[in-house]
């Protein structure tokens, strides 16, 4: 295994400098201008990239002793700025100038026939949709905080966003694509800030997978008319979605009537987990009105409910609407894809709120957008670790070796607070002989 060279961290973050080099600086011609916006930007993702809030006060110590600092060698930082103007800089800006950084990240993966990692069965890729907040407070806010009264009648401003993330059963790896951020526009109702929301992204996003090459996973939120008809006409894409019964009245009518008249076919499978035997039993029926009303589109249906073998309980139970022709042949792998939506919450939300990203922390708010912005250089951090996880050899022969991922980056932490680097295979190579790991031939 090789990591691709423009996907190597020295070359990423070399193109990071390049491309950064080009946002748009807002400030007025007579306004300081030692710092460059590319700086701020660099700056904001290497403390990100480190999981170190304390990363640069350590640089800046580092280049007042030494005159030099891994700020510069492995993120570009030609100077630092201090906290407060990397958030002065950053905060005219769009999150959205950063979207094609992610796109870039995807696309080298494809050319280099590595994004088929995440191919599923059914010969997609599985983009699963979701809702994540990430601030609140009762006291500051933007122009682009929502808002919220409690029962007590106080007010709270937070931001939030829909987060795509490209998903796979059995694969622990998870790869985020560029966010697209609820704006007090979208209303005031969860369910139709989420929904619009996604649309953007849709509408934004699309044309970077052919058709047919993505199945679309999402909760029961995305389970309308206008949602399933955008992805499968307008878009040319799959969806699965699931699919409750309270808030599907009409199609569990229809489903209740073909139930008495044999009309839904029933698949049971048997499992063994290690420990008990499971039985699988997935019922299906296709071409079934999604709501009431002679207009209604027409989607198939499946459920899946695993028990016990021994003592009947119900262990998990779902259904899903589709637009993938369902059968008894392909109604485990679709089941299979559905459920990988839990994903999003776990290896994605969850990682990003516990696993040393911090995302719900402030770590500056502004007055326009950077709050946004931050969140977004935050993602891009995950992608990266993400991409070396993948990809890069001396990574992951550390990250086995430290055992924890908090153990590993305490270490990059730690070295790079006092010791300088010239790069990152020096920065790798120096831990790898540290821990006296077996040399690997080139």
């Amino acid at each position: 295994m090789y990591t691709p060279p423009n996907l190597t961290l020295q070359a990423t973050m070399q193109r990071f400098r390049r491309r950064w080099s080009t946002l748009p600086d807002h400030r007025e011609p007579n306004n300081n201008q030692r710092y460059t916006i590319a700086a701020g930007a660099l700056a904001a993702f290497s403390v990100f990239f480190m999981q170190s809030p304390s990363f640069l006060a350590h640089q800046r110590l580092l280049q007042r002793r030494k005159g030099r600092n891994n700020a510069h060698s492995l993120f570009q930082v030609t100077e630092i700025p201090s906290d407060p103007q990397i958030r002065n800089l950053l905060d005219p800006l769009s999150a959205a100038e950063f979207a094609v950084d992610f796109w870039y990240i995807v696309e080298e993966l494809r050319r280099h026939q590595q994004l088929g990692r995440f191919q599923n069965e059914l010969d997609t890729y599985a983009i699963a949709l979701d809702g994540l907040q990430f601030y609140s407070s009762e006291k500051i806010s933007c122009p682009q905080c929502q808002k919220r009264t409690d029962r007590a009648g106080v007010e709270h401003f937070y931001h939030s966003a829909v987060t795509p993330v490209v998903v796979k059963p059995k694969t622990p790896q998870v790869l985020p694509l560029p966010p697209e951020f609820i704006v007090p526009q979208d209303g005031q109702e969860k369910q139709d800030c989420e929904r619009r929301a996604a649309k953007r992204w849709l509408e934004q996003h699309h044309g970077h997978f052919p058709a047919q090459s993505v199945t679309y996973l999402g909760d029961d939120l995305y389970a309308n008319h206008p949602m399933c008809q955008l992805v499968s006409e307008t878009y040319q894409q799959f969806f699965i979605f699931v699919c409750k019964p309270d808030s599907h009245e009409g199609l569990y009518q229809w489903l209740s009537f073909l139930d008495k008249n044999g009309a839904v076919e029933s698949v049971t499978q048997r499992h063994w987990n290690g420990k008990r035997g499971e039985l699988w039993t997935y019922c299906l029926a296709n071409h079934v009105p999604l709501r009431n009303g002679e207009e209604a589109m027409s989607v198939n249906w499946f459920e899946v409910t695993i028990t016990d073998e021994k003592t009947g309980e119900v262990l998990y139970h779902n259904s899903f609407i589709t637009n993938h022709a369902v059968s008894a042949d392909n109604v485990a792998p679709l089941a299979e894809v559905g459920r990988t939506r839990w994903k999003i919450e776990n290896e994605n939300n969850n990682t990003l709120k516990t696993k040393g990203y911090h995302f719900e922390h402030n770590f500056g708010h502004g007055s326009r957008g950077l709050a946004n912005v931050l969140a977004t250089l935050n993602i891009l951090a995950f992608v990266l670790h993400t991409v070396q996880e993948l990809l890069t050899p001396a990574y992951q022969r550390l990250r086995e070796a430290l055992g924890t991922r908090q153990t590993f980056f305490n270490d990059l932490r730690a070295l790079t607070r006092y010791m300088i680097f010239d790069s990152w295979d020096d920065l790798f190579r120096f831990m790898e002989e540290g821990l006296e790991l077996p040399s690997v031939p080139p």
